[in-house]
């Protein structure tokens, strides 16, 4: 697949039905392998509740439209959902590189099991799966799941090997 040109920007309003419609398409996809498409709420009904704007919050535009957002509270990506149509082609991981950079010395994120996709993601950046629980889906707490807390540690990772995002970044 070509190389496709991602900028990653601050998040404006303007930007909210863009991540709306992300989000509501790949949150099914996410719980589709966990807990289940029956426990899907939309990014309305969640984003207040769950600190959606807690912290620093980015949007990736490629080919002139948002493709995905990333957030990050306290040296954890808290949100990270790129729009289906455009998976697989670097918008995740540009994304993730720029929220990592962004980050402190120890970063940390949390991904469902059942979403081998994600987790080889972060498995790529150097990531590790530090401990796994198992409890209250958060955001639909009447829903169960298992999620793997993985982790980076900056520091141990030789400065060559560190992957540096290859996007414009305003």
């Amino acid at each position: 697949m070509p190389q496709v040109e991602i900028e990653i920007r601050p998040y404006t309003n303007d930007d909210w039905d863009a991540i709306a419609r992300i989000h509501d398409a790949a949150r099914r996809d996410e719980l589709r392998g966990s807990a289940g498409v029956e426990a899907f709420l939309t990014l309305a009904q969640t984003a207040e509740r769950e600190g959606l704007f807690d912290g620093h919050l980015w949007v990736a535009e490629a080919g002139g439209s948002v493709a995905g957002f990333v957030a990050l509270d306290d040296d954890e990506v808290t949100w990270l959902y790129v729009d289906p149509q455009r998976y697989r082609q670097g918008i995740g991981r540009a994304l993730l590189g720029h929220a990592v950079a962004a980050a402190g010395p120890r970063v940390e994120v949390t991904v469902l099991d059942g979403n081998p996709a994600a987790e080889a993601l972060y498995a790529s950046e150097g990531f590790t799966v530090t401990q796994t629980r198992t409890g209250p889906l958060v955001g639909n707490e009447t829903f169960t799941a298992t999620g793997h807390i993985m982790h980076l540690d900056k520091s141990d990772v030789p400065p060559d090997d560190r992957r540096v995002p290859t996007v414009d970044t305003v």
